[in-house]
């Protein structure tokens, strides 16, 4: 960071926090406080979103090299990507864990919306994984990382509930950062 400005993370674990958090990390500046994944900007600006906060943090600190420069086609990869994770995994594991949200007709639709997220879940990570190349991007790690390591964590039984080599390879190399080691210390402690 720069200048002395400062970011709060409001978190909580297990609320889209962790990606952001990890970010953070990887910029050496946490608060790790609160109960939602909203961050408060020098300005006194908060923005919510896990991965609008992931989005904002690579482009208002470019030279931490954390998403590729704006307007490349490697940027607009790496926006696809977040949306991906966002709009398909992170949506799926929404259903999974509040399936009652999703369904009307009582538990009976429960089970089925629980199954049929859980199935989609899982077919999206396995989509994903088996394009790491170890990483999101490819060779380097971006924003897109520890995102997609948090939400893939999610997953019943972790990254290794969906058996997807190269995602298991990827959440070994988040592991041995000591950005991710430090935020899912905070959140272990915390819950």
């Amino acid at each position: 960071m720069t200048g002395g400005a400062r970011y709060r993370l409001y978190a909580r674990p297990g609320a889209g926090s962790l990606a952001p958090q990890i970010l953070l990390e990887e910029y050496r500046r946490i608060n790790p406080t609160g109960k939602i994944p909203s961050l408060v900007l020098p300005d006194g600006t908060a923005i919510a979103e896990s991965a609008a906060i992931l989005i904002h943090l690579t482009e208002a600190h470019p030279e931490a090299e954390l998403a590729p420069p704006p307007g490349s086609s490697a940027h607009g990869r790496f926006l696809q990507w977040m949306v991906f994770l966002s709009a398909n995994v992170y949506e799926a594991a929404l259903r999974y864990f509040y399936a009652e949200r999703y369904a009307a007709a009582g538990s009976g639709a429960t089970t089925a919306v629980k199954a049929q997220a859980l199935a989609d879940y899982g077919r999206q990570l396995e989509f994903i994984g088996g394009l790491l190349s170890p990483y999101v991007l490819g060779a380097k790690l971006t924003a897109a990382d520890p995102y997609l390591h948090m939400l893939a964590g999610w997953y019943p039984g972790g990254e290794s509930g969906v058996r997807i080599p190269k995602l298991a390879q990827h959440a070994e190399l988040l592991r041995r950062r000591p950005a991710t080691r430090r935020a899912e210390s905070d959140h272990a402690e915390n819950q």
